[in-house]
């Protein structure tokens, strides 16, 4: 497998097969010494399946009035009652540091191994203007290549308040069920919405698309 529509794995319960072939897929492609179990993390509305060595954290939502118990494991959970309403993609990203050499700037997450990332958007954007089906991100995409294919945001935010202080500047697609925070120096900072065109990406979000 080299690439995958995530957005197919939406509403999938936590054992289906499909997810149990996309996570197989993901973890073919790390080194073998990193762990391909989960950290769970159960709330009564939200329960997390963060996969730090592939880069990746699914958010499945409880149905049927099922409500996790806080801190439940993994043996506790009802997969019946559980499906697949959110999936983070994270990406390394590079920073300069004084000596004007880079750094990776990152979470406890690795990369995501398989790349290119496809996702499926709406066959044109807000305004009406026919764009691609299918947006296929890689590690290296910037702010201005995602605005390029996917037209202006819906909604965006981040980016304020001192360089160091603040958080990247982030754009969302709504009615795409997309939302892309950046990452890097040009991404934080009173200036960031100036400098953020050239942003790497640091977190993909997918979720169930929505009309404004």
């Amino acid at each position: 497998m080299t690439s995958v529509n995530v957005r197919e794995l939406l509403g999938r319960y936590p054992s289906s097969q499909d997810l149990a072939a996309y996570l197989s897929a993901l973890s073919s492609r790390v080194s073998s010494s990193q762990s391909a179990t989960p950290e769970i993390k159960s709330y009564a509305d939200a329960v997390y399946f963060n996969y730090y060595a592939f880069g990746l954290s699914l958010l499945f939502a409880p149905i049927n009035g099922y409500k996790p118990r806080s801190g439940a494991s993994r043996q506790d959970l009802q997969d019946a009652h559980l499906i697949l309403d959110g999936i983070d993609i994270y990406n390394s990203v590079l920073a300069k540091v004084p000596d004007g050499k880079t750094e990776s700037r990152s979470s406890t997450y690795s990369t995501y191994p398989i790349t290119p990332i496809t996702i499926t958007v709406s066959p044109e954007t807000k305004e009406g203007t026919p764009r691609s089906s299918t947006l296929n991100i890689t590690h290296s995409m910037v702010g201005k290549e995602f605005v390029a294919a996917l037209g202006e945001p819906d909604r965006k935010g981040g980016g304020s308040g001192p360089s160091s202080g603040s958080i990247g500047i982030w754009v969302e697609w709504t009615r795409d069920g997309l939302m892309v925070e950046f990452g890097g120096d040009d991404s934080r900072g009173p200036q960031a919405w100036e400098r953020g065109k050239d942003a790497p990406w640091r977190v993909i979000s997918v979720f169930s698309p929505k009309n404004e």
